[in-house]
């Protein structure tokens, strides 16, 4: 099995989409995106999910467990994901980019909605005038006018 490292050999295909592992265990868990089972539960709020590690990292929003930190300003995370997408604050890295225009951004959320300005899509609308808005921001900003006229 260690061997499987420096070969590259991946034995164990998925019949739903062909996707190789290297280890029967990492094919049993990829089977449960289709299956969607999620066997590990969150005693303290009953979630469910697919992977021990995603119940371990969720449980830290109980706990309140922040164990990644960022060097340059002390700022904790509960996630190492989170701690390098604010990273990019101090490096001042935009690894997305707009196909349409060119312009950067730190995250792809922002990329995202960003990119309705080109396709016009606009998913978010005002409950009370249906005005339409391609960002939540926007609505929020918006929807203060309805609350102000009470």
């Amino acid at each position: 099995r260690h061997q499987r490292i420096h070969t590259g050999e991946k034995p164990y295909w998925c019949e739903q989409c062909g996707e190789t592992f290297s280890q029967s265990g990492s094919l049993k868990t990829h089977q449960r995106i289709h299956t969607g089972e999620k066997p590990y539960w969150c005693e303290q709020c009953g979630k469910t999910f697919s992977h021990s590690s995603t119940l371990e990292t969720h449980q830290r929003i109980h706990t309140g467990e922040k164990p990644h930190w960022c060097e340059q300003c002390g700022e904790t995370f509960s996630q190492n994901s989170h701690l390098k997408r604010h990273q990019r604050i101090h490096t001042g890295e935009k690894p997305y980019s707009c196909e349409q225009c060119g312009k950067t951004f730190s995250q792809s959320c922002h990329l995202k909605t960003h990119q309705r300005i080109h396709t016009g899509e606009k998913p978010y609308w005002c409950e009370q005038c249906g005005k339409m808005f391609c960002d939540s921001g926007n609505l929020e900003r918006h929807q203060r006018i309805h609350t102000a006229s009470l």
